[in-house]
C-alpha cells in the first residue's frame, strides 16, 4: 500500500466526525485496503476521520509512551476523545479518586495537541450520591501538559438524569453525551462550550450504515450547534440555553453495525462539506 497523505482531515466549521477505536477485523473487509498491516491502521484511519474515541482506555489505561506512539502516528490536526479508565468511574467513593485520575491524566497528557475531550461513563446499575459526584467532578483537572482539559460525563443511570445533573454539569462547564440510542437517557441539554453525540443506530444493511436523509438531518442538526444554537427536534431535560458562541462539535458512529461506523462518519463529513 502508498504511505498515506500527511493531511489530516479538516473538520467542518469546527465539527469533527468520527469512530470508536481502530482495531476491528470487519473493517479490513470495507474500510482499510486489502493488505494493509494492522499496526498501520491508526495511521491510515486518522487520515480518513477527524476523530477518534479511544475505547481501550476504560479498561486499562496505557503507559505514557503507548499514547506518544499514537500521537507519532496520526497528522497534526487530529483529535482522540478517550474513555476514563472503568476503576475510576466505578469506584464506591469517587471524591477519593484523586490519585487515580491524576495518573490518567497525567499519562494521556502525552497525546499532546491530539488530545481531545475525556469521557466519563457511568453505567447503569451503579448508585450514585450526589454529593460525591459534584466533589468528584471539582477534582477533575482543567489543565494538563499546559493545555486546557474537556471533559465529558456520560451517566446512563435515567434516575440520575434530572435537571439537578444538567445544572451541576454547567456549574462545571462540562459537556454531557447526547446519544440516539434508546438503550441510554438521551437529551440534548447543552452544558459546555462543545457538543459531543454518539450516534448508535448504524444499520447493517446500509453501506453508510445510516439513510441519507437521517445522515442530511444530522448534518443539520451539527450545523446549527455548531452555529451557536440548539436544534429544536432533539429531546432536552430543560429549556434551551442562551444562543451562545461558535461551538466545537463532536459526532461519533459507535456500536450498533459498527462495520458500518467509517463509512457513517465519512458520509457525515461530506455532506458537511459540501452543503452551506
Amino acid at each position: 500500500m502508498d504511505a498515506p497523505s500527511d493531511n489530516a482531515i479538516t473538520p467542518v466549521h469546527g465539527i469533527r466526525t468520527g469512530i470508536g477505536g481502530w482495531t476491528y477485523a470487519p473493517w479490513r473487509d470495507n474500510f482499510y485496503p486489502k493488505g494493509l498491516v494492522q499496526r498501520r491502521e491508526l495511521e491510515y484511519a486518522s487520515r480518513k476521520l477527524a476523530a477518534i474515541e479511544i475505547n481501550g482506555t476504560y479498561y486499562r489505561a496505557q503507559k505514557p509512551s503507548t499514547y506518544a506512539t499514537w500521537r507519532d502516528q496520526t497528522p497534526q490536526g487530529f483529535v482522540f476523545s478517550a474513555k476514563a479508565p472503568m476503576r475510576i468511574v466505578m469506584s464506591r467513593t469517587l471524591a477519593k479518586t484523586g490519585a487515580q485520575v491524576e495518573d490518567f491524566v497525567g499519562g494521556i497528557a502525552e497525546l499532546g495537541d491530539r488530545l481531545g475531550p475525556l469521557v466519563w461513563q457511568f453505567e447503569h446499575g451503579t448508585p450514585r450520591d450526589r454529593d460525591d459526584f459534584a466533589a468528584f467532578l471539582a477534582l477533575l483537572p482543567r489543565k494538563a501538559g499546559g493545555r486546557t482539559l474537556r471533559h465529558v460525563l456520560d451517566v446512563r443511570d435515567p434516575g440520575f438524569v434530572d435537571a439537578g445533573y444538567i445544572a451541576l454539569a454547567r456549574e462545571h462547564g462540562m459537556a454531557t453525551v447526547f446519544t440516539d440510542s434508546d438503550e441510554h437517557p438521551s437529551f440534548a441539554d447543552v452544558t459546555s462550550g462543545f457538543v459531543y453525540a454518539r450516534l448508535m443506530r448504524s444499520r447493517a444493511e446500509l453501506a453508510t450504515g445510516y439513510p441519507r436523509a437521517e445522515l442530511v438531518r444530522w448534518a443539520a442538526r451539527a450545523r446549527e450547534s455548531a452555529a451557536g444554537g440548539e436544534p429544536d427536534d432533539l429531546p432536552r431535560i430543560g429549556p434551551a440555553s442562551a444562543t451562545a458562541a461558535r461551538r466545537d462539535v463532536f459526532v461519533f458512529f459507535i456500536g450498533a453495525a459498527k462495520e458500518r461506523n467509517p463509512a457513517a462518519a465519512m458520509a457525515l463529513h461530506a455532506l458537511l462539506a459540501t452543503t452551506p
